[in-house]
């Protein structure tokens, strides 16, 4: 018997049991993707992350991650890279402010400032598309305009129609948009004067639909309202339930998202020995 230490992580976020929950875990060398979906699957939280600690040649240390929803690997993460760095800071006592991780949608660099944890990502600013019927009928309001990068997103005209809209999530379940989803996204109201943005994030044919706070959305997002607000740098809000407060900076061809995490629990998995690496799943 084998055991993996995990971590559950509340993600931009100053208090448990808001922002986004992940489940992080530092292996020492990879496990086959099977055994990481299942336990991803098992943690039954909208994503877990999993890295691995890497030293070059040159002794130049980064770590290689992987990102599972219950269901998929995903392409990139926010949330749980934003978890992933809280536990190497806070946990393993990492003896730097500075955090090279590779992925499958390159290398990401984390840094630490103050109190906030920084992920430099890659900007994707969508291009307008038509609306597909479907996700009109399923999120059931017209969008002022449709965008589509990884994720289809809709614009509206205020931050009260983004509170209420109700989504059909059997309608939206007709569509498979892996590994994307639908942002409902508009200009924070007036009155609130600290939030420039606010958004919402549904995944058909996911067991979570509605993530509570989707950071790697924010890649598409970010430079969308810096243009509409000619501002590089602002504070968004996803107002799902659990709410999440994400500080964003444009950068041209990268964007800076930022926030704070809490740690809700620490424990340990314990994987029979038929189970433990059955081969070696490096990220190329």
């Amino acid at each position: 018997m084998k055991t993996i230490k995990i971590y559950q992580v509340d993600a931009f976020t100053d208090e448990i049991f808001r922002g986004n929950p992940a489940a992080v875990c530092p292996l020492d060398k990879w496990l086959n993707n099977d055994l990481l979906q299942k336990i991803a699957a098992e943690n039954f939280l909208p994503e877990t992350a999993f890295f691995v600690r890497n030293v070059d040649s040159s002794n130049n240390e980064s770590y290689d991650i992987k990102w599972f929803t219950p269901e998929i690997e995903m392409d990139l993460c926010g949330h749980a890279t934003l978890a992933s760095a809280h536990v190497l800071f806070n946990h393993l006592h990492l003896n730097t402010n500075r955090i090279i991780f590779n992925s499958n949608s390159g290398k990401l660099i984390v840094e630490k400032q103050s109190h906030l944890i920084i992920l430099n990502f890659p900007s994707r600013m969508p291009i307008e598309v038509e609306l597909p019927e479907v996700i009109l009928n399923g999120i059931g309001r017209k969008p002022m305009k449709t965008l589509k990068s990884r994720d289809y997103i809709l614009i509206y005209e205020n931050e009260d129609m983004i509170r209420n809209i109700r989504p059909n999530e059997q309608i939206l379940n007709e569509i498979n948009l892996d590994p994307g989803g639908i942002i409902v996204t508009a200009k924070a109201n007036a009155n609130n004067d600290q939030i420039d943005f606010v958004s919402r994030f549904f995944t058909p044919q996911s067991s979570i639909f509605e993530d509570p706070v989707t950071g790697s959305a924010h890649c598409s997002l970010i430079p969308y309202w810096s243009e509409q607000l000619q501002k590089t740098t602002m504070i968004a809000l996803q107002i799902s339930k659990r709410i999440g407060k994400i500080f964003c900076e444009n950068l041209t061809d990268r964007v800076l998202i930022s926030g704070t995490c809490q740690t809700y629990l620490e424990g340990q998995i314990y994987i029979n020995d038929h189970d433990e690496y059955s081969f070696h799943d490096r990220i190329k």
